[in-house]
Formats: C-alpha cells, sequence, structure tokens
C-alpha cells in the first residue's frame, strides 16, 4: 500500500527543498521525492547571487518578483540559521555592472535611471570611483551600483532549508518520481522507481527533470541549459566583491573567486568542457586581469531550468486538481527559492499568493492562451 502524506513535493534542490519548508510549517504531512543524485542539479550552477536590479530590464515582469524575493530572504536566512545552525553566508553589500564600452555606459546610465525612477536605491560609479573601491579591476567607463543586491551561498542554502524542513517532519525519500497518478480530474499521488506515494496535492519542483514525469496533462516547455562554472584562489587581504560584465561576473566568497558563466543548450550532459572553461576565463579576465596566471582551483557544472519566454512556472495546473508547479527559474532559481516556497504554500491553503502571479501560469504556453 503506498505510502499516504497531504503533499508530495518532486525535486529536492532549493526551489524543492523551500516549498517543503514552508509546506511543512504549515502543519501538513509532506513528503519530498529527491534521487539523491546532485549531479547537474541546477544550484551547482549557481553562484548564489542576489541580484535583480542586476539583471533585469524595465519591462521585465521578474524584476518586482526578484526584488521582493531577495529581501524576503533578510528574515527567511536568520530563522534559518536560528533553527539549523547552518551558515547559510548572506551579505547584502552591493553588485556593480561595469561599462567596458561607451554603448554600455549609456545603456547602464539609463537603467540607473529608470531604476531611481521606481523607486530602487542604484547609482553610477565613476571610473575614479571603481579605482578606489576596486584597484584591481580592469579599464572600466563606469558602473551600475545595486547597494542592496548581494549573495549567499546556494549549496548552504539548500541544507538549511531541507534541515529546517525535517525538524517540521518533511519526510526526505530517496527516488525517483517517475508519474504522477490521477483518477478522474484529481492528483492521487506519485509513482516512483521505488515505491508509491499517496496524496491530495503533488508539487512539480524537479528542475529541467519537471518535463520528464509522466502523466502530466500538458507538456511543460522547460529545457536544461548548461552552466559552467571555476573557482580560483582570491587574496586574502583584498575585500571580497560581486563584478558583473555583460554576461560574465566573478564573485569572491572565503578565498576564493567564482567565475561564471556559461548558457549551453546541450540537453542533460553537465559536462565541464575544456572550451567552456575557456570562454570563462575570456570573458571575466576584463574584470579582473590579476588572474590570467592563478591556477583554476575547481570546476563544475549544472543544468538550469529555462522556459521559453525566460520565466519561471508556478501556479496550479487548471486541468488536473491538486498538480502545482514550481519550476522553470532558470538562472534565477536561487535568487527566487526562498519566496517561491511560500508562494507556494499560500496557493496550496487557498489564500491569496502575496504576488501576482499571472504572468507564470503554466498554461501560457498552451496553443490558445491568450497573448
Amino acid at each position: 500500500m503506498p505510502a499516504s502524506f497531504d503533499v508530495v513535493i518532486v525535486g529536492g534542490g532549493a526551489i524543492g527543498a523551500a516549498c517543503a519548508r514552508e509546506i511543512g510549517r504549515g502543519g501538513h504531512r509532506v513528503a519530498l521525492i529527491e534521487p539523491g543524485d546532485d549531479r547537474g542539479q541546477a544550484w551547482r550552477a549557481a553562484a548564489g547571487m542576489l541580484a535583480p536590479q542586476i539583471e533585469a530590464d524595465e519591462t521585465d515582469p521578474l524584476l518586482a518578483l526578484g526584488v521582493a524575493a531577495r529581501d524576503h530572504y533578510d528574515g527567511l536566512v536568520p530563522a534559518l540559521e536560528e533553527s539549523t545552525g547552518i551558515a547559510v553566508g548572506l551579505w547584502r553589500e552591493g553588485i556593480a555592472r561595469v561599462a567596458t564600452e561607451a554603448e554600455d555606459a549609456v545603456a547602464l546610465q539609463a537603467k540607473v535611471a529608470w531604476q531611481r525612477e521606481h523607486g530602487l536605491r542604484t547609482g553610477w560609479l565613476e571610473p575614479a570611483d571603481l579605482r578606489r573601491r576596486w584597484p584591481w579591476l580592469g579599464p572600466a567607463l563606469g558602473a551600475l551600483w545595486a547597494p542592496d543586491d548581494g549573495a549567499l551561498d546556494p549549496g548552504q542554502l539548500v541544507r538549511a532549508l531541507l534541515a529546517d524542513a525535517q525538524r517540521s517532519d518533511v519526510v526526505v525519500v530517496a527516488d525517483r518520481a517517475n508519474s504522477v497518478r490521477r483518477r478522474g480530474e484529481k492528483v492521487t499521488g506519485v509513482t516512483g522507481e521505488r515505491d508509491s506515494y499517496s496524496a491530495p496535492d503533488v508539487v512539480i519542483a524537479a528542475g529541467a527533470w519537471s518535463p520528464l514525469i509522466e502523466g502530466l496533462p500538458r507538456t511543460l516547455p522547460v529545457q536544461p541549459v548548461r552552466g559552467q562554472m571555476a573557482a580560483l584562489p582570491w587574496p586574502s587581504n583584498v575585500a571580497r566583491a560581486i563584478v558583473y560584465h555583460r554576461d560574465a561576473y566573478l564573485l569572491v566568497r572565503g578565498s576564493e573567486a567564482i567565475l561564471g558563466s556559461t548558457m549551453e543548450y546541450v540537453g542533460f550532459d553537465p559536462q565541464v568542457t575544456r572550451d567552456g572553461v575557456a570562454r570563462i576565463f575570456s570573458s571575466t579576465m576584463a574584470l579582473c586581469p590579476g588572474l590570467v596566471r592563478a591556477k583554476v582551483r575547481r570546476t563544475w557544472a549544472g543544468l538550469r531550468p529555462v522556459t521559453p519566454d525566460g520565466l519561471p512556472v508556478i501556479g496550479a495546473d487548471p486541468a488536473l486538481q491538486g498538480l502545482w508547479y514550481a519550476t522553470g527559474h532558470g538562472r534565477n532559481g536561487i535568487l527566487l527559492a526562498g519566496l517561491t516556497g511560500l508562494l507556494v504554500a499560500q496557493l496550496l491553503r487557498g489564500d491569496r499568493p502575496a504576488h501576482d502571479l499571472r504572468r507564470f501560469a503554466p498554461d501560457r504556453f498552451d496553443a490558445n492562451a491568450s497573448a
């Protein structure tokens, strides 16, 4: 006879763990189904940046959600650290996005202007400001400065979320979910490789693997995009920082400079490649030319779950009662994880979610969906 729960969550990465924690805190009997093989998981391709102001443009529907998600960690992280004793490494010391060409400078200065108009704290750093703050930085014409952006340690975040979820009696099961079970128009649970799990509510939070689960009433257009990363030693006497340049970044955590990242459509292949690492170095050496002779400490890669419009899939499936989605977060999985968990828990309770989720609806890709 299948084990019985109130909610089954498929996927134990940052999103699934956050959902498990929030739903479990509401008193539900929750099972989190996770195969236990972290090879390729999206959080492994994350530097852990909380950078909504750096990446979003004025029309991006993720900007407001991203800012709220970033600020949500101010309360979530201390609660996790107090409950679990696991240091998540949250810091909000700002991120700079530098311009090395005139065209970049004009675009970034325009971004500073509209962010200020929308009430966001931001500013423009002149070349002299950059040299004073970061003497190691390569030549630049200036930078957008987002003082409220920051970072955390993604691996520690996942550990803390899972540990806190288990304090609420969430059961973490080492299994691979194969299919969603149903009776008529209602979910009845999940079938895995090793066992079956009954529940009236199922949350699909399996990242790039979400579309592979059988029994979903729709095709999820989520595909894996490989992100390769590299870490180099960072001098102990040089302050930490996070600096962007176009799609490349340098993030200092502890004794390492973390460099990233690639965006490669190569299927479910989490291998690190020589060409990928070379592209990372080519892009990031403009940020810190002094690293050119540094020896690589380690390299790794993960598979981000990306949708055609770049937005996550969050909400109820309108065709199957009890089926919920929290997937497709792409490059923003760590940023959005904590808040996504809260929003999904609110949806399951029947509460009005704290943020408008219509742009992230699961049925927006349907052929007959309105534009």
